[in-house]
């Protein structure tokens, strides 16, 4: 799959994920294709002859026919609509039991994580204010064991972001006072690119991270020189408040 940003086994969603994207535009192109074949026949079977004058015969009020396409594009949508929903379901089921917790924490332009699970936490430090914008050494890590169920629970400190691992094929909105939830086992160890998705200011474009998909052994090795604790709600803040409060005392 050179034309996606991942392959099969990266994490326990992408084949799903692969083959529902693949099999809709292959339904997609051969509709396509037949409705494309349709239209170049009636245009060459039903076109003006030389000397004709007049429109051709006009066909209305012909129910099998009425029935036949609306019936199609109906079943068709139905169609879709199932295996989405389907594979919808199953790619947002959450763990009653995940092996680890982590809650990311995206802010203007960095991200937090808080391994709830062992009591660790790691903060990312915003390139564009030490001078090492972009410097992939100092890109903030999120450290994931790998064949361990993990749910990431997304959470945002200021404006709405948005946080996207290509190679998962996964992205979901962090939304100010909302927690959103990704449930994935990542099963092949590598290190993979991360970003924030969603237009949230000047340094947008310089809000990267790293997923490092670890051995168990290496997981744990990194725990242990990561801080005890959690760095949770009390760092967030309300930028729009205080543009509202600025604005107020400059009125």
């Amino acid at each position: 799959m050179g034309w996606l940003p991942t392959e099969r086994g990266t994490t326990n969603h992408t084949d799903r994920i692969i083959d529902l994207w693949v099999n809709s535009w292959i339904a997609a192109l051969a509709i396509g294709v037949l409705t494309w074949a349709l239209m170049i026949w009636c245009i060459v079977a039903y076109r003006r002859r030389k000397n004709e004058t007049g429109y051709p015969r006009q066909l209305s009020y012909n129910l099998p026919l009425e029935i036949f396409y609306t019936a199609v594009p109906l079943i068709m949508v139905l169609t879709l609509f199932y295996f989405t929903d389907r594979d919808m379901t199953a790619i947002n089921a959450r763990d009653d039991n995940p092996d680890q917790i982590i809650d990311v924490r995206g802010k203007q332009w960095s991200w937090d994580f808080n391994y709830v699970t062992e009591d660790k936490y790691d903060v990312g430090v915003q390139a564009h204010l030490d001078g090492e914008t972009g410097a992939p050494d100092r890109l903030p890590t999120l450290y994931l064991p790998v064949n361990q169920s993990i749910e990431l629970q997304i959470n945002s400190r200021d404006v709405i972001h948005s946080f996207w691992v290509p190679a998962f094929l996964q992205k979901i909105d962090m939304i100010p006072g909302k927690t959103n939830y990704i449930t994935v086992t990542p099963q092949r160890e590598g290190v993979y690119a991360g970003k924030c998705a969603e237009l949230c200011g000047e340094y947008h474009s310089e809000m990267l991270f790293n997923v490092a998909v670890v051995s168990e052994a290496e997981f744990a090795e990194r725990m242990t020189a990561l801080e005890d604790g959690q760095i949770g709600e009390e760092y967030d803040r309300n930028p729009y408040a205080e543009a509202a409060e600025q604005g107020a005392r400059e009125n």
